[in-house]
């Protein structure tokens, strides 16, 4: 069975897309529709943009759910018995397992990044990947300090994210290096994403959730709040607003999967992160790009 995975913020580089853009008629119309939809020319950044411009909150989740939804809606051998997606990625495989349309995807992304973006300036904070601890050692040392920090991405065994204020997350990477961690990475990101730091922009993402249709998906969709497989448009939607202040559980995302059977996982969208993430949870699985 083949489980089509789809990357979140951090995927992005200059020059994604063009190709598709360059090469394929129905890649440019979906682009340019794009530009139509956001209200500027995204493509223009994507294309021509260099690193920083790409960290734009208004740019970067945008770019990195159109360069995965465009390659999927254009690829002539999309058979996906399941999807999933990493944070961000989550909004590109509910477009295509036909969940929601490019349109109202698109536009619920957008929402998203501003706003994070707000809830980011009303709580300056942060995210942190420590390296070389098991799951349950960063969940207890995190539940013992005394400011917001929360595991946040389950990315594989030994790689967690934390997620939380500036100094609760300053203060987890001295503990958690004592605890015997690897390695306590600060992460260049602008905000504790996945934590209860996000409830600002839970509540607005909600409200564009519950306006938008959603249509009945073609195959599961494995969420992150819970790792587990859905077809329902109410859990979906409950699911996705969530995922804001919840934690992604991809270890555990990746694990069910191939639990239901999934054989092969090919990661859709820029860069291959993901493939490296699940040759760590999976190692007998196959994994490639699109």
């Amino acid at each position: 069975m083949k489980a089509y995975i789809f990357p979140g913020q951090g995927a992005q580089f200059p020059g994604m897309g063009q190709d598709l853009y360059d090469n394929n008629a129905e890649a440019k119309a979906l682009f340019d529709s794009a530009n139509e939809i956001l209200g500027f020319d995204i493509t223009n950044t994507m294309f021509g943009g260099t690193a920083d411009d790409l960290k734009q909150t208004k740019v970067t989740q945008p770019a990195v759910f159109l360069h995965s939804v465009v390659l999927a809606l254009t690829s002539h051998d999309f058979q996906a018995d399941m999807v999933a997606g990493h944070s961000l990625g989550e909004f590109s495989a509910l477009v295509a397992n036909k969940t929601l349309a490019f349109e109202d995807g698109l536009a619920l992304v957008s929402q998203r990044a501003q706003a994070m973006q707000k809830a980011c300036e009303i709580n300056p904070s942060t995210m942190a990947a420590i390296l070389g601890l098991e799951d349950n050692v960063v969940e207890e040392v995190c539940a013992g300090i005394d400011e917001v920090v929360v595991a946040a991405n389950y990315n594989c065994p030994g790689q967690l994210v934390v997620s939380g204020s500036n100094k609760g997350v300053e203060i987890a990477c001295e503990k958690l290096k004592e605890a015997g961690a690897r390695r306590a990475l600060p992460l260049p990101v602008g905000g504790a994403f996945h934590s209860p730091l996000m409830e600002p922009a839970r509540e607005e993402l909600a409200a564009a959730i519950e306006s938008t249709n959603f249509s009945d998906p073609i195959c599961p969709v494995y969420q992150n709040v819970n790792a587990r497989p859905s077809r329902d448009i109410d859990e979906i939607k409950s699911n996705l607003i969530a995922q804001l202040t919840a934690p992604v559980r991809w270890t555990q995302s990746v694990q069910q999967m191939v639990s239901d059977g999934a054989t092969t996982f090919i990661e859709c969208g820029p860069g291959k992160v993901l493939q490296g993430l699940v040759k760590k949870i999976a190692p007998a699985a196959e994994v490639r790009s699109i």
